[in-house]
């Protein structure tokens, strides 16, 4: 039976330049992403570069609770090694000028989709040797961000759901490793969505950042090792693996 690599939010950004790093490691891919042209795009960019990768495209807003569940329903004909829930948005503004349901969004996107799938592929592979769960969180999901509050408190609950996630299943022997990833500045859409500003400058505003290409290849680092945590370190930009960073009851 083939094995599937399934990752949220791969139209662009850090989910794009991932699809391309398991696919140059031969693993098929399930890519999932409203927009449809650009998996497109991603797809004949990998037909290209490794035609014997199978990639399989799901079209789906994950920020509609419907959309989830049949997305998930969608992908049972499937046998999925990884699952890489990569998609998400940020909003950096003060709290007085917050577009409520532009925030409400947010939190489905960010909290409600991603507790669902992480969820439901637990259920269904936490005993299947070899499965791996990655979650992508923030440097904000460990730090206070004053201008992004909301945003950084989806991300304090991507890490710590994680986390927390990845304790039950090595207490439960379970064969499923669960993981986070916690980029920061990272030269994306991101930026300029979060900031509402299409000519948001990264240069002018960090003066250091990674490359999504960069922050692939962390992935790559996290998902090859027995780690639960792969975070980008704010003093010097340099990435660490680490077995937890919240303390653990009990």
């Amino acid at each position: 039976m083939k094995q599937y690599t399934a990752i949220t939010g791969a139209s662009s950004g850090i989910g794009y330049a991932t699809a391309k790093k398991f696919a140059a490691r031969g693993k098929n891919l399930i890519i999932i992403a409203r927009r449809e042209t650009l998996l497109n795009q991603l797809k004949d960019e990998i037909a290209d570069n490794y035609p014997e990768v199978d990639v399989v495209i799901k079209v789906a807003d994950l920020s509609v609770s419907n959309e989830v569940y049949q997305l998930y329903e969608t992908l049972k004909q499937y046998h999925i090694e990884t699952w890489i829930n990569n998609a998400g948005f940020g909003i950096h503004t003060m709290m007085k000028d917050e577009d409520t349901k532009r925030a409400q969004n947010m939190l489905h996107l960010n909290i409600e989709a991603l507790t669902i799938l992480s969820t439901l592929y637990v259920q269904d592979y936490a005993n299947v040797e070899g499965t791996q769960l990655i979650n992508i969180s923030s440097a904000a999901g460990y730090n206070m961000d004053p201008t992004a509050v909301i945003y950084s408190a989806t991300k304090f609950y991507v890490s710590s759901f994680t986390e927390n996630l990845a304790l039950e299943l090595r207490e439960n022997g379970a064969k499923m490793q669960a993981k986070v990833l916690a980029p920061a500045a990272t030269e994306s859409e991101f930026a300029k969505i979060a900031n509402n500003d299409k000519d948001f400058d990264m240069d002018q505003a960090f003066d250091k950042y990674h490359t999504s290409d960069e922050m692939a290849d962390f992935m790559l680092q996290l998902y090859d090792s027995d780690k639960i945590v792969g975070s980008v370190v704010s003093e010097d930009y340099s990435f660490e693996l680490t077995d937890n960073k919240f303390p653990y009851l009990g």
